[in-house]
């Protein structure tokens, strides 16, 4: 994966040692929270969906998590005329190379895909989009601890605030310097809801069938038991 586009924010302060494994903070997850998977939706569509597209994602999908076509025409639907459309924009893929040096990729997987890098696409989505710092060496003024010289701006500093790099010895220290509009426990748990409803995107079926998958388990237990006692009662005048 070349470049991610996103962000939002951070703790007042994250410490990293220099040169060692990069540190992970663990994503809440918002798996089972409608609520927060609503806000989540609300967060992506007014916020990324500027730049980066989810064309595997339709908006009649968000009924999964309890929207109904009204809400999503009245709240989310601005890239698109019809709830049956994917989730695309309107901005050029050779613009948009042109603007940034690189197109912003599709968000669609994007946690499955760093699922597949990291270990948890989630926990790393939640790291990064809590790490953006002010780095005047940059084109856009922002770098990023868990993604080095990204060419994503800090869209979302006002909510956060800004964050400086302080290195002592070996030690690179994330400190906020200037107050964004949310508290940092507000902004987490933005994160964390934008996170799950990336996390939701990647698969949208993953609830139904981890509880499918659950009651199938059930169904078999409760079949071997009956097989036992069958096969017991057709043995039993062998036995």
């Amino acid at each position: 994966m070349k470049k991610l586009l996103l962000s939002f924010l951070l703790v007042p302060v994250l410490v990293f040692a220099a040169g060692a494994e990069l540190h992970l903070d663990k994503a809440p997850d918002r798996s089972g929270d409608v609520a927060a998977l609503q806000r989540g939706a609300k967060v992506f569509v007014n916020y990324c969906l500027n730049c980066h597209s989810a064309s595997y994602m339709r908006y009649n999908r968000l009924h999964d998590i309890g929207l109904s076509d009204l809400q999503i025409k009245d709240n989310l639907l601005f890239t698109a005329d019809k709830v049956g459309e994917p989730m695309r924009i309107s901005m050029q893929r050779a613009d948009s190379k042109q603007w940034f040096g690189v197109a912003p990729p599709d968000l669609t997987v994007i946690a499955r895909a760093r699922a597949s890098e990291f270990g948890s696409g989630a926990d790393w989505l939640y790291t990064y989009l809590r790490s953006f710092y002010r780095d005047d060496t940059r084109p856009t003024g922002w770098n990023n601890v868990v993604f080095a010289n990204v060419g994503m701006p800090h869209i979302l500093w006002e909510l956060q605030g800004e964050q400086v790099m302080q290195v002592t010895g070996e030690k690179h220290t994330l400190n906020l310097a200037k107050s964004g509009k949310l508290k940092p426990e507000e902004y987490d748990a933005l994160v964390a809801d934008l996170v799950g409803y990336l996390k939701y995107m990647g698969e949208p079926v993953a609830g139904f069938r981890k509880n499918l998958g659950i009651a199938v388990l059930i169904a078999l237990a409760g079949l071997l038991v009956v097989s036992y006692a069958l096969k017991r009662e057709f043995w039993k005048d062998i036995h």
